[in-house]
Formats: C-alpha cells, structure tokens, sequence
C-alpha cells in the first residue's frame, strides 16, 4: 500500500459541501427531540428553533470568514492555532476531536437501536459492526463516493419530511387538530422566554456538524469563495427545514403529554398521519440519517485528524498521509471506525455529553479567533469592521457561553477529562512548553 504526504485533491463545488454538511446534521433528528423539547417548551418548539437558529447563525459567519483567512484542513484547531496560540490551538483542536470522534459511534448506537427494535432476534453487535464496516468502506473509496451517497441520503430524507409534512396538513385539515394553524407555536400568551432557551439548548444539538465541511477546505474548489456560502446555506437551509417541519408537527400536537413514549413521539405521529406503512417509510429515513450521519462524521474526523498528524502534534507517520492513488488519509478513516464500535459499550447519554462539550469549545473559539483577528490587524479597525469582526461573534461568544452554563454535570466531568489528557500529551510533546508544536505551513494550491 503506498503513501503519500502531499495536500489533498480539491474536487467538490458547493453544492456537494451543502450536502455533506446537512448529512452531518442529520435533518431527521428533528424528529428524535420534538417529544422532548415541546414538553419542557410548553409547546413551543418552533419559537426555541428559530432562537437557535438566529443564534447559529452569527456563529456561521465566523467560520466563514477565518475559512477565507486560513482554507486549510482543521476548522477550529487551525484558526486558534494560527490567531491565538499554536498550544491553545493544540487544545481547541483536542477537545473538537470529542465531537468529530464520538458522533459515528453515536450513529452505530443509534443503528443497533433502530434495527434491534425491528429485528429482535438479531443481536445489537451485527448491527453496530456492520454499520461501521459499511461506512468505513465507502469513505475508503474516496471522498467523490461519500460525498454522491450523501446526496442521495439527504434527498430521501428531505422526501421523507416532505411527505410527513403533506399528511401532517392533511391531517389537520380534516379536523384532526386540536389548535389548527396559529401563531401559537411561535407566541402564546403563557410562553416563557426562560423555557425557550432551555428548549434551544436542547435543539443545539440538531446543528452539530454545519461547521465540519470546513474540514474539507483543501479539496475544496474555490475554498475561500465556497466555504463560507456553503457553511451559511448548511445553518440557514438546516434552520428552516427544522422551523417548517416543527411549526405542523406542533400545530397538530400542541400538548404531546397524550403520547406514551415522549421521546418516540415522531414515530408514533407517523403512525397516526399515515398508518403503519407510512410509520415504516419513516422508519427507513431514520435509519438513513444515520447511515448519512455517520458517513459525513467519518469524513470529517478523518481530515481533522490529519490535519493534527500533519502538523506533527499527532504521529505524523501514520495520522498525516494519504493513499497515494485515492488521495485520503485511510489510516485515520479506519481508526475512527474502530472508535465508533465502542458503541458496544457505552449508551447513548454517555456518547452525547461528550459531543457537547468539543462542540461548544469549538463554537466558542472560532467566535473568538474573529475577533483577536480584529484586534491583530490594523486594516480591520474600522467602523465598517466593527459589526462583522467584534459584535457578531461577540453574539455568538454570548449563546456558546449560556451553552455552557446549561451542560451537565457528566459533559463537563467527561470534557474536563479529556483535556486533561490532552493536557498531559501537550506537555510532553513541547518539553513542558519549552518548544512550540510541531507545525505544518501550508501553501494554497
């Protein structure tokens, strides 16, 4: 097998990079938290998702404009590493990789948990291994290939939405709908502005992964051009998508105390809009997402991965080269595969507090990198500046922090961990801070 240690190939426009992007996010987890949030939101599931939706929004503008700065691989870890500290960017990066490594395991979880409930007889094991052995094939193959299955994945998903929502208006149209439509899924007289914002920060999870195709800017055609649109169509595009689909859903069920299972809230009003055959239909898109998910996870903790290893922070023999002939770094895509089947052993709690916490601190530094970019460059400080390089992220500074305040206690604990380790690896790497880490100086082509 042979290696090589050059840049990757650019090849993807922007469409591809939206479609990637809204693989990430998984379009059907809003069906996985609407039980949840419209219980703790007092029905008003749209209002938290429009709130996070504007409040993601900010964020996404930093991306895109650090990913003009700096196209290169490492989204979050690079940006720290090139406008603060190579270190702090070390542990940016560390505690980003919690995000980009768990969420495939969270998708084999959710594999064995969909097909188990289907398939009883089989055991969970076949289904997380064999989800993980398919989608560490397909991203071997090569990033064209992950990126074409993706496509078709979201399609179905959105299909599948699409028709849900047409038999959710059916459904309400003839009668079956205890408020009809009204504004009360966005404002009622009893909202409390409070409960909406604990609603957002359950929904924050839903945006996961909007930022990961910046992990995909050396084969990016055009990066510092396409990035940035494709990571604010990826927000605004996700936002809405979850706004519309929540707005019938809630509008046919504003009190969702009647159903058995909150959290299986979505298949059981699949179940009633259009009977057991729609119910599988859905099931399939569900079962979908996660394949999607868990191919566009993959993808991008792979490119995280050898962005680090090419830096040398990560052993750079075997975390920062590419195949010579596909041009993907196929050690790392087949480690994170073999990280996904811890799936086995943890639940899905666990897996997702972790995510929390990489998320957040990758949100928050990006936010912040814009601005100490501001504060570094004096052709910046201007007034026409002001807005785009030190309030909108400041904006954005402002949620990730209420964010943090509403993790629990597991994330944190977990989170702390981590970067403890990474800490540690940190230390011994740069002779307690004696030496700078490694870095890569990367060349635009």
């Amino acid at each position: 097998m042979g290696y090589s240690n050059r840049g990757l190939k650019r090849s993807l426009g922007v469409a591809p990079l939206v479609f990637l992007g809204l693989a990430y996010m998984s379009p059907f987890a809003v069906f996985d938290t609407f039980g949840v949030v419209s219980e703790a939101t007092h029905g008003h599931v749209p209002a938290s998702y429009t709130l996070i939706t504007i409040a993601i929004l900010f964020t996404a503008l930093s991306y895109g404009k650090m990913v003009k700065i700096y196209p290169d691989a490492g989204s979050a870890y690079t940006y720290t590493k090139k406008t603060m500290n190579p270190q702090l960017g070390f542990l940016v990066g560390w505690s980003a990789l919690l995000d980009y490594l768990f969420l495939p395991m969270i998708n084999a979880l959710l594999a064995g948990i969909y097909l188990s409930a289907s398939f009883p007889g089989v055991p969970v094991w076949v289904w997380v291994v064999g989800l993980a052995v398919l989608i560490t094939i397909m991203n071997l193959a090569g990033i064209k290939i992950a990126v074409s299955a993706n496509t078709l994945f979201v399609l179905f998903q959105l299909l599948v939405a699409i028709l849900f929502v047409i038999l959710t208006i059916r459904t309400i149209l003839l009668g079956d709908g205890a408020a009809g439509f009204a504004l009360n899924p966005f404002y009622s007289e009893d909202i409390k502005v409070n409960l909406l914002f604990s609603g957002a920060s359950i929904l924050a999870l839903s945006f996961l992964g909007f930022d990961a195709v910046t992990t995909l800017a050396e084969e990016t055609i055009n990066p510092k051009k396409n990035i940035p649109k494709a990571i604010f169509l990826i927000a605004l595009i996700g936002g809405i998508f979850f706004i519309a689909v929540t707005y019938f859903m809630q509008s046919l069920y504003p009190d969702v105390s009647l159903f058995k299972d909150i959290e299986g809230a979505s298949p059981e009003i699949a179940k009633h809009i259009g009977g057991i055959m729609f119910q599988s239909i859905f099931t399939s898109g569900a079962l979908i997402s996660v394949l999607a998910s868990g191919l566009a996870a993959q993808t991008s903790a792979s490119r995280l991965l050898f962005a680090m290893g090419r830096d040398g922070v990560l052993p750079k023999k075997w975390f920062g080269m590419l195949h010579k002939k596909y041009q993907t770094p196929i050690f790392n895509i087949i480690f994170v595969g073999i990280i996904s089947l811890s799936a086995l052993f943890l639940d899905l709690t666990t897996a997702t507090s972790l995510i929390n916490f990489g998320a957040f601190t990758a949100f928050t530094f990006v936010n912040l990198s814009v601005i100490v970019h501001y504060f570094k460059n004096k052709d910046l400080l201007s007034r026409s500046s002001i807005l785009d390089y030190l309030i909108f992220p400041s904006i954005g500074i402002a949620f990730m922090i209420y964010l943090w305040i509403s993790l629990d206690h597991l994330a944190v604990l977990f989170g702390l961990s981590w970067f403890a380790i990474g800490l540690g690896y940190l230390l011994w790497i740069t002779k307690g801070f004696k030496i700078q880490p490694p870095e890569y100086e990367f060349v635009e082509n």
